[in-house]
């Protein structure tokens, strides 16, 4: 019998969550009625409706299922594209006194603040609740010269301080956007070109984390380890140098590629910047740009100046390693990949830390033998010559 019990129960609960995922069916509280919705393709959202095609307005309830109070959500319509730029918005969030907060911003650039301001189209109320874990939007939009199938963009991102924060630039956040036809209940998502220029976009994110990862991140600290422990070993040289020299030359070369594919991001993303991103990736650039140069102005190692361009050379190129590693994991951060990829560049930093370690340790033996055994011949030779003196 409890066994029945228990079934009966994740057969409600699941039940409970499919209805929650659907549009259809769904009551509102008070006598609100929209006879016309449709499930938004992401973001956990729903869009209600009630058109007045004679007085061509719209009475709409926007809903964001599974809301948490430290979020923020929005609904928009844009008159003039099918992106954020010209949305005009309907925001609405919680406040920490658990009143709710809704109201009007127009979109005018990327890095908007959702700050409040008046929409290219009349909203007259204009409210929100917070029910069941969700966040609703109630308005009435007169929409003027707009015709019945409009571009609606729709958003959720974090609180911060009480206010809207930036939402993620990656995945559905830069997905949720289509038509709507207010004469039927369905939604169309953008697939082309739209659609297909969000997905370059995101191809040409992941492609900049790669090259840098890979060129920075990997090759540069290989190189690095080459040329401190191989030319340790006599046998070794010059073949040391010349594996330092095609490491070093391959990872510029191919994060040069990564840099200027985050130069051509920043570009076709006016509005968003991530400031300690950029200025880090410009820092390595002239870095290894400077080093590459160097080379070209190597003293001879009998040169009395060899010692002090080795610590230049040193200094920028391990200044170079910490920051392209520091700088990789920023990215990561900005592109929210699946944590496999966070997980394989650690398994990459973590091998080659322990390789040098493992090289540091065997080197230092190899050298304190090579001195020991060094002062010994000396100790030999000495006492040989002061027996043939005698």
């Amino acid at each position: 019998m409890a066994k029945i019990f228990i079934i009966l129960v994740a057969f409600t609960l699941f039940a409970s969550a499919v209805h929650g995922q659907s549009c259809a069916g769904y009551t509102f509280s008070g006598n609100s009625f929209f006879p016309s919705c449709t499930d938004l393709p992401l973001l956990n959202s729903f869009i209600h409706w009630n058109y007045n095609g004679s007085s061509n307005s719209v009475r709409i309830a926007f809903r964001h299922a599974a809301a948490s109070s430290d979020r923020w959500t929005a609904w928009a319509v844009n008159p003039t594209g099918t992106g954020m730029i010209g949305a005009q918005s309907l925001v609405a969030y919680r406040q920490l006194d658990g009143s709710m907060v809704a109201y009007t911003s127009p979109i005018t650039g990327y890095g908007t603040g959702l700050q409040e301001g008046t929409l290219s189209f009349t909203v007259t109320d204009l409210t929100a609740s917070f029910d069941r874990n969700e966040i609703i939007i109630f308005a009435n939009l007169e929409l003027g010269n707009l015709g019945s199938t409009l571009n609606q963009v729709w958003q959720e991102g974090p609180l911060s301080g009480g206010a809207p924060a930036r939402h993620p630039v990656t995945g559905p956040n830069m997905q949720s956007m289509g038509t709507l036809n207010l004469l039927s209940d369905t939604t169309v998502t953008p697939s082309t070109p739209s659609g297909g220029a969000v997905d370059n976009r995101q191809r040409q994110r992941n492609i900049h984390g790669v090259l840098n990862a890979v060129g920075w991140g990997t090759l540069i600290p290989m190189g690095a380890i080459i040329a401190r422990y191989l030319k340790v070993f006599k046998s070794a040289d010059p073949a040391w140098f010349y594996l330092h020299i095609a490491c070093q030359i391959s990872g510029y070369i191919i994060g040069v590629a990564g840099f200027g594919t985050g130069i051509h991001l920043g570009n076709e993303s006016r509005g968003i910047t991530f400031y300690a991103h950029r200025a880090i990736g410009i820092v390595i650039f002239c870095f290894a740009t400077l080093q590459l140069s160097a080379l070209l102005l190597r003293p001879k190692k009998d040169n009395k100046y060899r010692i002090y361009w080795n610590v230049y050379h040193h200094s920028i190129g391990y200044s170079i390693i910490i920051l392209s590693i520091v700088n990789i994991f920023k990215g990561l951060n900005i592109l929210n990949p699946d944590h496999t990829w966070r997980r394989a560049y650690v398994g990459v930093i973590v091998t080659l830390v322990l390789i040098a370690v493992i090289l540091e340790v065997y080197t230092w033996i190899v050298v304190i033998s090579r001195k020991k055994k060094m002062q010994r011949n000396q100790q030999k030779s000495g006492n040989e010559y002061t027996a043939g003196g005698v």
